[in-house]
């Protein structure tokens, strides 16, 4: 088994990463749990990628991953350059990478994502034990010299406690970019309830053919917020948390 505390490195991962408005805000923010707090226009974010090659990983292996979430009030990844992210659904094809996710607090499931590339078309499919449940399509051109990279600021919960963790990534986005169409196919699964609004509101996002990001070693006891209808900026304690293999 991956050791979950220590770091892991990826690139050149294929990677679809966007943000909409759901359809159904109060269903979303039913989502984030006591002590952090649902943006205020309760954003939901999607990262689908492949990695096509054990030989990108530092010990993952080649595998697939859609992860979906709630953008958070109060936490914002370093610099300030978004909001901090509350993982609501975890789904990959990797069998270790499930299990160094799941000791992280991540709530990880069986899955695949496929991206497909057909001229000018990307579209990418997720589905969770074998059932497809969503379906993006986007136009895409080619990378040019811009570069994207930062931080993400990911929120997760393990034994009662929320844990808080900063993704570095650097991704070479394509230009033109417009997403046409965002599907949720399964009604009665529970990842419905992060379905975009009609018409459909695109908050931000990105295609990248060339991604790299790594999994930082240790976690981080969020305190949370200290005022119970949200009005306080959220804590933080700096002590890192011991994550057992």
């Amino acid at each position: 088994m991956l050791d979950p505390a220590a770091p892991h490195l990826v690139v050149d991962s294929r990677t679809l990463y966007f943000g909409w408005l759901p359809a159904d805000p109060d269903a979303v923010a039913a989502l984030v749990p006591a002590g952090l707090r649902p943006s205020a226009d309760r954003l939901v974010f999607m990262n689908q990628y492949v990695v096509d090659d054990e030989s990108q990983t530092s010990g993952f292996g080649a595998y697939s991953m859609t992860y979906l979430g709630v953008a958070l009030a109060g936490v914002d990844a370093p610099g300030g350059a978004g909001p901090g992210g509350w993982w609501t659904h975890y789904v990959t094809c990797s069998e270790p990478v499930r299990a160094y996710a799941a000791a992280r607090g991540a709530p990880a499931v069986v899955g695949r994502t496929r991206i497909e590339r057909r001229d000018g078309e990307i579209v990418a499919e997720t589905d969770i034990d074998g059932v497809p449940v969503i379906r993006a399509r986007c136009q895409v051109g080619e990378t040019s010299q811009t570069i994207n990279s930062g931080h993400h600021r990911y929120f997760t919960a393990r034994d009662g406690k929320l844990l808080s963790s900063m993704y570095p990534f650097i991704a070479e986005p394509v230009n033109p970019f417009v997403i046409e169409s965002v599907e949720f196919l399964e009604p009665g699964h529970p990842i419905y309830a992060l379905r975009p609004e009609n018409p459909l509101t695109i908050g931000f996002g990105f295609y990248s053919p060339r991604t790299a990001f790594a999994y930082p070693g240790g976690l981080t006891v969020h305190a949370g917020d200290s005022d119970p209808d949200g009005a306080a900026p959220a804590r933080r304690r700096t002590d890192a948390l011991s994550v057992p293999a």
